[in-house]
């Protein structure tokens, strides 16, 4: 593989830059809410999940 020198490098790294689409402020809002919503979700299906996992359990050792 070919070495190229840091000047070379940058400019092609500034040269990649310039090429991608960023996220305006209204996208990275709708984003960070819907993170936070399925964060939300994804917490109280697995509290949920937990407790009737350990309420199953409890039942079964409490049966002699």
């Amino acid at each position: 593989m070919a070495r190229t020198n840091p000047v070379q490098f940058l400019q092609q790294v500034r040269s990649e830059v310039s090429k991608v689409t960023w996220p305006g402020r209204n996208e990275i809002v709708i984003s960070t809410i819907m993170v936070l919503v399925l964060v939300i979700l994804a917490s109280l299906f697995f509290l949920t999940a937990d407790q009737v996992i350990s309420w199953l359990v409890s039942l079964m050792l409490s049966i002699r």
